[in-house]
C-alpha cells in the first residue's frame, strides 16, 4: 500500500490520523508532517507513527492531506511544492481553498482533490464532502473516499457547491451546539438543575437525530408527530416562527457561505 502523509497535526489533522488507525490503516504506511517537537513526540508515543518534516513528508508520500488553516494554505504550498512528482495525490482540507488555488501553486500533472469534512469526524460520524480537480482519476476520487471514511460518512459533490457544504456541515455542528446551549439554559430558567437539563437536551437530540437516519422519515413529517393542535409544542412552535428562527438560521447559513467565498477570494 502507498504511503499517507498528514501534513498538519492540529485536532483535525489527529483526528484523521486516529481514525485511519482505527479502520485499521498500518503506521508503517502513515508518516504526519509536524513541526513543534513536542507535538511531534506526543503523535509518536500516541499513534506509533512517523513524524517528519513537511518536506520530508510531501517527498516520501504519495498521497498528501493538507490539514491547515486556509490562511497558511499558500505558505505550506510554498514550502513542499518543490519536491512534489507528477502522479501524487494532494487532499486539501482547508475551508475556501478552491483546487485550482492548489493547481496552480504545484507541478503540473499533480492530482488535487477538495474536502471539506466536520468535527464529529472526532467520533467517527464526520460528513465529508469532496470534490475533484482538474487532473484527478476516478480511482483516486475513491482513494479520497476511503480516507475520509474511516472518520465518517463521505459525498461527491461539484465544487461550485462547497462553499454551500461549508455553511450547513462544516460549520453545522456549532449551530447544533448554539440550539443546545439555548436549550439547556432554558431548562435551568423553567427551575431544572443544569445537570438535568444538560441530560434530557443531550438525549433528547441524540434520539431526534437517530430516529432521522433511521426512520428515513422527513423532518416537516416527525415535528408534526410530537405537535398536537393547540398544545405545548404548538406554543413553542409560534414563538420561534414569531421570532423568525427559521429566517436567522437561512441568514446564518447565507453568512457562512459568503465568508467561505471570501476566504478563498482574499489568499
Amino acid at each position: 500500500m502507498s504511503q499517507t502523509a498528514i501534513l498538519g497535526a492540529g485536532v483535525m489533522g489527529e483526528t484523521l490520523l486516529s481514525g485511519l488507525v482505527r479502520a485499521g490503516r498500518r503506521v508503517d504506511h502513515l508518516l504526519v508532517g509536524e513541526k513543534r517537537a513536542e507535538r511531534a513526540r506526543e503523535l509518536e508515543e500516541r499513534y506509533g507513527v512517523a513524524v517528519v518534516s513537511n518536506v520530508e513528508a510531501a517527498t516520501l508520500a504519495d498521497t498528501l492531506a493538507l490539514v491547515v488553516k486556509p490562511q497558511d494554505m499558500g505558505d505550506l504550498l510554498a514550502e513542499i511544492a518543490g519536491v512534489l512528482r507528477p502522479g501524487q495525490l494532494v487532499v486539501s482540507l482547508a475551508a475556501g481553498i478552491t483546487t485550482a488555488f492548489i493547481e496552480s501553486r504545484v507541478p503540473d500533472d499533480i492530482a488535487v482533490v477538495r474536502v471539506m469534512p466536520n468535527t464529529p469526524a472526532l467520533v467517527d460520524e464526520g460528513m465529508s464532502a469532496i470534490s475533484p480537480g482538474s487532473h484527478c482519476s476516478d480511482a483516486q476520487l475513491a482513494e479520497v473516499e476511503a480516507l475520509m471514511a474511516s472518520v465518517g460518512k463521505v459525498l461527491r459533490i461539484p465544487e461550485r457547491q462547497q462553499d454551500a457544504v461549508t455553511a450547513i456541515s462544516g460549520s453545522g455542528p456549532a449551530y447544533i451546539f448554539f440550539v443546545v446551549e439555548s436549550m439547556i439554559e432554558a431548562g435551568v430558567h423553567l427551575g431544572l438543575p443544569r445537570t438535568t437539563a444538560s441530560e434530557l437536551v443531550i438525549q433528547t437530540l441524540v434520539g431526534s437525530a437517530k430516529m432521522l437516519r433511521e426512520t428515513g422519515t422527513h423532518p416537516v413529517v416527525l415535528r408534526e408527530q410530537v405537535t398536537s393542535p393547540g398544545g405545548t409544542t404548538a406554543s413553542a412552535l409560534r414563538e420561534l416562527e414569531i421570532h423568525k428562527v427559521r429566517a436567522a438560521f437561512l441568514a446564518a447559513m447565507e453568512a457562512a457561505r459568503n465568508r467561505s467565498r471570501e476566504l478563498a477570494e482574499g489568499i
